[in-house]
C-alpha cells in the first residue's frame, strides 16, 4: 500500500531535511534558507527487468575505459593519466580562478586529436566564449560549442553531436523543467548532475561539470553532487599572482596527492612543469632574514623562499604579521627560539611571508622560519645556496619529514650547496653533527633548532652574544 509522506522542509543551500519549519538550517547554519517542499509519494519497489547481465568481474573488457590525454600535461598528471571514458569529472573554484580557461584549452586540445568535443556554457554567450578561443588559440572544426541553460536541450545537443567529450559550464546554471526550485538549488542541481552523468555512462562521454563554491571555500549545492561523480577538482590561486594549481580532492581512477601547475595570463593557461622558481628569488645571494624550504604539494617536492623582518616596535603589543604561512606555527618557532635559543623577539614586530605568494602550511617548513627569523634578528645572512627543513617540536627538537629523499634530489638538482635536515630517530652515533653528499649537495643532519642555528653561526652563543633578558 502506497505510503504519504508527511509535509518536509528542505534547505535550499545543503539539502537538509525537518519535520518542521526552522528559521536556520541545521546543517550548513544558513538562515532563511529552510523552505516547505513538495509532498512525495513513496511506494514499493518491485523487482523489474535488467538491461545487462551481470558477468564474472575476469570477463569485464577495459579496453573502453583507458586513459586518453587531455591534451594539458598538468593536468593528466592529477587525473592520474589523462582522461577516461565515461567519467564524470566536477571541477570547482573560486569565480575568476580560471576554470572556463582551462576547461576551453582541454576542450580545444581534446578536438586538435580530431576527438568531437561539445562545450555547453550556461554563464556566457557563445560570442564570448569564441572570443576567449580566439584569444588563446581554441579555434577548431571539432569543437562545438553551444549556450543552453534547459536540460532537456542540452541532452538534445548530445544526440545530435555525439561528442567524446562533454564540458558543462556550469551545473548550477542548468535547469530542468518539471523539477521543483530555481537553477542552481539542491533539487535541480542533484536532478542535472544524474541526468548528463546517466548519459556519461551509457554512451561513454567523458563530462565535466563545472561547480561554483560557496564563501568558505566549499563546493556549492549538495554534498551528494560528489558523491555521484568520479573525480572531484579544486582549482585554486591567488587573484594578485597568475600561479594556479588543481588537486584532486576524489578520483576513482588514480592518485589524489598530486597537484597541477599552471600560470594563467592574457594568452591563456600554460602548464608549468618547473614551478620553483615562480617561489625562490636569489637563492645563490647573501641576505639576511631569508631562507628556503623544501615543501611537498602532493607527491612533488617545490622549493619556496621564507622571507622574515624583524625590527624595533614602538608600540606596547608588537605586531605579528604572516603571508602565505600559518601564523599560529610562526608563533610557536618564535616561543621555541625565545625559549631554547636565547633569541628574544617579545618586543620587536615580526613580520614573515613567502615569495611569489606561495602558502607554506607544511610542518616541514618548521625549520626554515626559525632560521629566517634568527637571521633576520642578528641581520646576519644564513650561507649561501643554502636549504633546511624540519618540523620543530615544542621541546626544540627537529622531528623527520616525509620524502626526504625526493626534497634532497629537488634541492641538488637546482643547484643548492647546503642542506640541514633532522637527525633520523635511533641513529646511533657521535653528538656532533652528520654530513654526507646528494648529487654534490652537502647535506648535514641535526637533532634540534639550537644545532641547526649553531651550525650555520646564527645562535647567540656562537656569536658571543650574552642572552638578552626577558
Amino acid at each position: 500500500m502506497p505510503k504519504i509522506a508527511k509535509p518536509a522542509y528542505r534547505c535550499s543551500e545543503c539539502g537538509w531535511e525537518t519535520g518542521k519549519w526552522v528559521g536556520r538550517c541545521g546543517e550548513c547554519q544558513a538562515w532563511g534558507s529552510v523552505a516547505e517542499a513538495a509532498v512525495v509519494q513513496t511506494g514499493r519497489t518491485t523487482a523489474s527487468p535488467v538491461t545487462t547481465p551481470a558477468v564474472p568481474i575476469g570477463q569485464v573488457s577495459v579496453k573502453e575505459s583507458a586513459f586518453r590525454t587531455s591534451g594539458v600535461p598538468e593536468l593528466d598528471r592529477v587525473l592520474g593519466g589523462g582522461l577516461v571514458p565515461g567519467a564524470a569529472i566536477l571541477l570547482a573554484g573560486e569565480p575568476g580562478v580560471g576554470k572556463s580557461t582551462l576547461l576551453l584549452e582541454v576542450a580545444a586540445q581534446t578536438a586538435r586529436y580530431q576527438r568531437r568535443t561539445l562545450y555547453v556554457t550556461g554563464e556566457e554567450s557563445a560570442s564570448q566564449v569564441r572570443l576567449r578561443a580566439d584569444r588563446t588559440g581554441g579555434v577548431h572544426d571539432e569543437l562545438f560549442l553551444a549556450a543552453e541553460t534547459d536540460l532537456g536541450a542540452v541532452l538534445t545537443h548530445i544526440e545530435q553531436v555525439r561528442p567524446t567529450l562533454l564540458v558543462v559550464d556550469s551545473v548550477q546554471t542548468i535547469g530542468a523543467s518539471g523539477i521543483e526550485g530555481v537553477p542552481g538549488g539542491v533539487t535541480q542541481v542533484k536532478e542535472v548532475a544524474a541526468a548528463l552523468i546517466r548519459v556519461a555512462k551509457t554512451r561513454n562521454i567523458t563530462t565535466v561539470l563545472v561547480g561554483h563554491v560557496t564563501k568558505d571555500g566549499s563546493i556549492a549545492g549538495p554534498r551528494v553532487l560528489e558523491h555521484l561523480v568520479d573525480v572531484v577538482l579544486n582549482f585554486e590561486g591567488d587573484r594578485n599572482s597568475r600561479f594556479r594549481m588543481v588537486r584532486a580532492m576524489k578520483n576513482r581512477f588514480g592518485p589524489i596527492d598530486e597537484v597541477g601547475c599552471f600560470d594563467l595570463g592574457a594568452e591563456g593557461i600554460t602548464a608549468v612543469t618547473d614551478p620553483t622558481g615562480l617561489f625562490v628569488e636569489n637563492h645563490h645571494s647573501q641576505v639576511p632574514g631569508t631562507c628556503v624550504a623544501v615543501t611537498m604539494e602532493g607527491r612533488r617536492p617545490m622549493l619556496a623562499e621564507v622571507q622574515a623582518l624583524v625590527t624595533h616596535s614602538a608600540a606596547e603589543r608588537p605586531r605579528r604579521t604572516t603571508s602565505g604561512l600559518d601564523s599560529s606555527r610562526v608563533a610557536m618557532v618564535m616561543a621555541v627560539l625565545h625559549q631554547h635559543c636565547q633569541i628574544r623577539l617579545q618586543t620587536m614586530d615580526v613580520f614573515a611571508s613567502t615569495v611569489g605568494g606561495a602558502k607554506v602550511v607544511e610542518p616541514a617548513s618548521d625549520l626554515a622560519v626559525a632560521v629566517a627569523l634568527a637571521s633576520a634578528s642578528r641581520g646576519v645572512a644564513a650561507p649561501r645556496g643554502m636549504v633546511a627543513m624540519g618540523e620543530i617540536g615544542l621541546a626544540g627538537e627537529l622531528r623527520r619529514v616525509r620524502d626526504l629523499p625526493q626534497r634532497l634530489a629537488e634541492a641538488a638538482r637546482l643547484g643548492f650547496q647546503l642542506a640541514v635536515v633532522p637527525t633520523e630517530p635511533g641513529r646511533k652515533g657521535p653528538r656532533s653533527p652528520e654530513s654526507w653528499t646528494v648529487d654534490g649537495m652537502r647535506v648535514v643532519d641535526v637533532p634540534d633548532v639550537r644545532g641547526a642555528l649553531r651550525l650555520i653561526d646564527l645562535a647567540a652563543e656562537t656569536r658571543g652574544e650574552r642572552p638578552r633578558p626577558a
